[in-house]
C-alpha cells in the first residue's frame, strides 16, 4: 500500500494551520493547540521544514513560525520530500544501481515511469489546494497522466 507517513500527515496540518490567512507568527505551541499535534512532534515537524525551507523561524518573545514562501508555491511533493525524501516506488528508482535485479529486470523501467507519474501529480498539487483555499477544484482528473498508448488502456475521469 501507498501511504505517506504520520509525520508528513502532521506536516501538511501544521503548514495548513501557518496558511492561515493572517496567520502570522505562530509558535509550536500554538500549532500544537490549533492541530491538536503534540508540541514535541510539532517541534520535531518544524526543524524538519525549517531544514527544507518550507518554514522560517524568528527566535525570542514575539518570535514563531511562518511559511518560508507561499502556500501555493509548495507542493504536496515538497512537503513529502521534507519529512520522508524523495518519492521512490522501487529499489531502483531510489537507489539505482543497488538492486540485484537491475541488470536482467524487464519492469524496472515501468515502474520508474509509474513513479515519474506519481511525483509529477503530487508536485501538481499545492498547499492552497490541500487545504481547499484554492478556488480551482481539485479533481482526480486534473491529476491523471496518460500511461501510454496501449490499446484498451484509459484513464478515466
Amino acid at each position: 500500500m501507498l501511504r505517506i507517513s504520520k509525520m508528513t500527515d502532521y506536516a501538511t496540518v501544521i503548514l495548513a494551520h501557518l496558511a492561515d490567512e493572517g496567520a502570522g507568527l505562530k509558535t509550536a505551541v500554538e500549532l500544537a493547540e490549533s492541530s491538536r499535534v503534540g508540541v514535541a512532534t510539532v517541534s520535531k515537524v518544524l526543524k524538519e521544514l525549517q531544514r527544507a525551507g518550507l518554514v522560517t523561524s524568528i527566535r525570542g518573545s514575539h518570535g514563531g513560525y511562518a511559511l518560508g514562501r507561499a502556500a501555493d508555491s509548495i507542493s504536496a511533493a515538497d512537503i513529502i520530500d521534507a519529512v520522508e525524501g524523495p518519492v521512490g516506488l522501487t529499489e531502483c528508482v531510489t537507489h539505482p544501481g543497488q538492486c540485484g535485479l537491475e541488470g536482467s529486470c524487464r519492469v524496472g523501467h515501468s515502474w520508474q515511469r509509474v513513479n515519474g507519474a506519481i511525483r509529477r501529480a503530487l508536485a501538481a498539487v499545492s498547499l492552497t489546494q490541500l487545504t481547499g483555499r484554492d478556488a480551482t477544484s481539485l479533481a482526480l482528473a486534473d491529476l491523471a497522466i496518460p500511461l501510454g498508448a496501449r490499446p484498451g488502456l484509459r484513464v478515466r475521469s
